[in-house]
């Protein structure tokens, strides 16, 4: 008999085993004396259990026993219990990447010949998937302002299926109107899915003002370190859990327990980081704006952002992330990038070293020029994701850049 702090002693082997039997069968420590602190890895892809019952159930329940990592992982749980936690869901499902989160929060939900409204500034591959989804699935997709009832009571049919936002949109920072359109989607039936990853439920919090379904590309500020490609949806209702969990098991597209371990990792962080580069990227918006290269700043915190006032009503903070317009067109755009030092050149964001891109050139180069007219992106956009390093040295690697 072990006493509280003692952990049982291992089994022994039987002697009549062989060697190579043996080597295989290592014991795995189940019950022990003390609690990890930080969330273990569970490498494993199955979990053995004695009564068949229970490793049927776990095959079918998301919240059940473990049995096979693809429908579920102490690791990758643990991931989804804190964001849905954060996000005020019923339930999470983790995901392989943003791009899947918001297949998985679409793709449950759809029908061939439905129909969609969409935001009209959105991420470039959010834009490519619902193009290929459009082909494939015989989708209608009406595309409107995010921050306009009147828009999108106009675009209603009686086979929408969903409204999709972005709280702070990719990459010229529109601010959705979340408790108003929502309100709309759900006086006709349509569910509501709005993707949080610029804001982070450290911002905004879309379940508590109407949204039935939020998403997250974890690889961005969830994450906070370049270093992990992951997704999460979080579903207000249950139901609406339990379908999300089936697709994303159906599909394959659950991650692997590393990747959310990295994630969870980042999380902890996530109130420190997100605070440190909002204030950068609200110092820098402001600079920006001042400076004579610089045609407009889009940002939250610009007094000329055309949600201004939105933005301080439903978000916590203007967030890290920001964009403006040089002065020359594309051209000229470039050329700033290309004068950068301090600040790299890298189509992604969120992390805790600043980052910059030409969305012309990159994320939303597959849009026409009546498209990105419509979003907002001009020819000499160029994004900013705002990292923790001190302002003074950003801004002094922008500086000499828009001076050549």
């Amino acid at each position: 008999m072990t006493s509280a702090s003692e952990s049982p002693a291992p089994e022994k082997p039987a002697p009549d085993q062989a060697l190579a039997t043996r080597a295989v069968h290592p014991r795995v420590p189940v019950d022990f004396a003390g609690r990890p602190v930080s969330v273990p890895i569970y490498q494993t892809t199955v979990y053995a259990h004695d009564d068949i019952a229970v490793q049927k159930e776990s095959l079918d329940n998301p919240r059940g026993a473990f049995g096979y990592s693809r429908m579920g992982n102490p690791t990758v749980r643990s991931l989804e219990e804190v964001v849905a936690g954060l996000e005020g869901g019923v339930g999470a499902v983790a995901t392989s990447s943003g791009m899947a989160a918001i297949h998985t929060a679409l793709g449950a939900n759809l029908r061939a010949g439905a129909h969609l409204v969409v935001q009209n500034s959105i991420y470039g591959g959010t834009s490519g998937l619902l193009d290929d989804l459009r082909k494939r699935w015989d989708l209608g997709i009406t595309f409107i302002d995010g921050d306009d009832p009147e828009q999108l009571a106009a675009a209603l049919r009686p086979n929408t299926a969903a409204l999709y936002l972005e709280t702070i949109s990719n990459p010229v920072t529109a601010v959705a109107d979340i408790p108003v359109m929502t309100a709309v989607a759900r006086e006709h039936g349509v569910l509501s899915v709005v993707d949080n990853t610029f804001a982070s439920p450290m911002l905004c919090r879309p379940l508590s003002l109407g949204a039935d379904i939020v998403l997250h590309s974890a690889t961005k500020y969830l994450g906070g370190h370049s270093d992990v490609t992951a997704g999460v949806v979080v579903y207000a209702q249950e139901q609406q859990f339990v379908d999300g969990w089936k697709y994303a098991v159906g599909v394959g597209s659950t991650p692997d327990p590393f990747g959310a371990w990295l994630v969870i990792r980042g999380i902890q962080t996530l109130a420190l980081r997100m605070g440190a580069a909002t204030a950068n990227a609200t110092d820098l918006a402001e600079r920006l704006a001042a400076h004579r290269r610089v045609t407009k700043v889009h940002h939250p915190s610009n007094p000329e952002h055309p949600q201004y006032s939105l933005a301080a009503k439903i978000l916590d903070g203007p967030g890290p992330m920001l964009s403006y317009d040089v002065d020359g067109g594309a051209d000229a755009a470039r050329a700033v990038i290309s004068r950068l030092k301090l600040i790299q050149n890298a189509a992604s964001l969120g992390g805790v070293e600043t980052l910059t891109m030409h969305p012309v050139s990159t994320s939303h180069r597959t849009l026409s020029d009546e498209q990105l007219a419509v979003a907002g992106i001009a020819a000499g956009t160029v994004r900013l994701s705002t990292g923790v390093e001190a302002v003074e040295d950003i801004w002094a690697d922008l500086e000499q850049a828009l001076d050549g």
